[in-house]
């Protein structure tokens, strides 16, 4: 065992009703649909390639091909891309049109898979390009392993889709033992729920502070900041979004701040009007690839500095770095929340403030998390190679109870 709740190495004798041996080269489909996953898809990714009995496939969706596609770069320049999936359209983000864009990754997924017959089809989190994912699998008969399920956010319909996703999927990979129990309490079989940690704290320690040229590079000045902030709307209309965003940067006034683009989510808009006027209070960057921001979360940990905003980094990345988080309105409510965070009583600018100061004072030496020891890429990769994605006891969906 790893701790307590935590599923320790995987048995080497697969997990099917015949007993028969793994399948050799079986294919695996991994899903990335968005920047923030991807950095977490990485390490799982690398696994999987490196496990004698797989093969890898990666499929770029969604948000990543969305233009100028900065993402989609990133994924390109790492792994080799099997095939891509659009899904959004650029400067269409509402409600309805997720909603539509949804639709239509379930049919191009579809059609994906059909082309390159994946034994396994692996999705993370809650967001729509992991929904129609699975949806498009599930339903065709394709094994689907979930990561980070089991977990509370309430984000935009990130709740629902979560959880959705959970029913839909045949192996499940939460991040916690807390997000296990919930899956089992939800009817999944217990032999197909393991705990393996957070594929997001996977190679952190390998990762270095930004030097102070590169810090003034990335910053556009040769100070570094004092504060990050990353504040990805939560659904609502873009007034409200444009409201809490200039709040965040009134609050964070007059520290050295660097601000990131929010997601392509509905609400976006306003959160970028309100980044765009408050150019004067913080550098705006629209982009940054995984190492660069990790790397720059930790010279503003070495600092003394704080990241500020709602984003699950907050709550995941930073608690390992031991960075304090002020996370700020209802899109992360319900998660799992490790001591590093402090949550804003309000959106207020006033309200905002006294969290940053409650989150200065915190003893950084005792800050810790529970999301696993940074091994959760091999973990996933060995399980996907143990289990049958065949077993009709698992492709077979039923209430556990």
């Amino acid at each position: 065992m790893i701790g307590d709740g935590w599923d320790g190495e995987p048995s080497t004798r697969p997990h099917s009703g015949t007993g028969a041996d793994p399948a050799p080269r079986r294919r695996v489909a991994v899903v990335t649909g968005s920047r923030s996953e991807f950095g977490l898809l990485a390490p799982v990714m690398h696994a999987v390639a490196a496990e004698p009995g797989l093969e890898l496939l990666v499929v770029a969706a969604g948000e990543h091909l969305i233009q100028p596609a900065l993402t989609f770069r990133d994924v390109r320049a790492r792994f080799e891309v099997a095939d891509s999936v659009p899904m959004q359209r650029a400067g269409r983000n509402s409600r309805i049109d997720a909603a539509e864009a949804t639709g239509t990754g379930v049919a191009r997924f579809a059609r994906s898979f059909q082309g390159s017959r994946p034994d396994w089809v692996v999705v993370l989190g809650d967001r729509i390009e992991a929904f129609a994912a699975a949806a498009a699998a599930s339903i065709a008969g394709i094994a689907v392993a979930h990561i980070h399920g089991g977990d509370r956010a309430e984000g935009i319909a990130d709740e629902a889709l979560r959880h959705a996703i959970t029913k839909l999927a045949h192996l499940h990979l939460p991040a916690t033992p807390a997000s296990r129990e919930r899956i089992v309490r939800m009817g999944e079989p217990e032999r197909f729920v393991h705990a393996v940690g957070s594929p997001a704290i996977d190679g952190l320690e390998a990762i270095q502070a930004l030097s102070p040229t590169a810090l003034a590079e990335v910053c556009g000045e040769p100070e570094p900041p004092e504060v990050v902030v990353l504040m990805h709307p939560a659904g609502r209309h873009s007034e409200l979004e444009e409201s809490v965003a200039s709040s965040v940067l009134e609050a964070v006034r007059p520290t050295r701040v660097l601000a990131l683009h929010p997601n392509h989510d509905p609400g976006r808009d306003g959160v970028l009007k309100a980044l765009r006027e408050g150019e004067g209070r913080a550098h705006v960057v629209p982009h940054l690839p995984r190492e660069v921001f990790v790397g720059l979360l930790k010279s503003v940990a070495d600092r003394g500095g704080l990241l500020v905003g709602n984003s699950s980094a907050g709550l995941i990345e930073a608690a390992a770095l031991r960075l304090p988080a002020v996370d700020i309105g209802p899109r992360q409510r319900g998660r799992e929340t490790p001591p590093n965070v402090v949550h804003a009583d309000s959106e207020t600018p006033e309200a905002i403030s006294r969290a940053i100061n409650r989150a200065r004072a915190l003893d950084r030496a005792k800050l810790t998390h529970p999301y696993g020891d940074g091994r959760a890429g091999a973990r996933i990769a060995r399980l996907l190679a143990v289990h049958d994605p065949r077993d009709p006891t698992m492709l077979r969906k039923r209430c556990a109870y």
